[in-house]
């Protein structure tokens, strides 16, 4: 991707978008975080609260965003990326992905 095409916000310039399937997978993960963060917010409010079942906690919220980012990189890989050379937009599209994944 040009630097220029980058430097537009998305919704200035042509995209791609998530497949349906990817969206609601992730979606549904992102209400499993979701539950487990707010499960860990109202143990934090008990001054008696265990070290160990907060770590469990945040380790579960780990796990749901990363399954997040699995889905959505599956679906982005399926949908985009295996279809690149039939668009003509190969280097554009590696480009962006490499940047996504810089920013882990």
């Amino acid at each position: 991707m040009t630097k220029a095409a980058r430097e537009k916000p998305s919704s200035e310039r042509e995209h791609l978008c998530m497949p349906d399937d990817a969206r609601k997978r992730a979606t549904r993960r992102i209400a499993i975080a979701k539950g487990h963060l707010e499960s860990i917010a109202r143990m934090l409010e008990d001054p008696h609260v265990y070290c160990v079942d907060v770590l469990v906690q945040l380790k579960a919220v780990q796990g749901a965003l990363g399954g997040v980012g699995e889905v959505v990189l599956r679906g982005h890989l399926e949908a985009h990326v295996a279809t690149a050379a039939t668009r003509g937009d190969t280097p554009e599209i590696v480009d962006e992905l490499m940047d996504a994944i810089r920013l882990r």
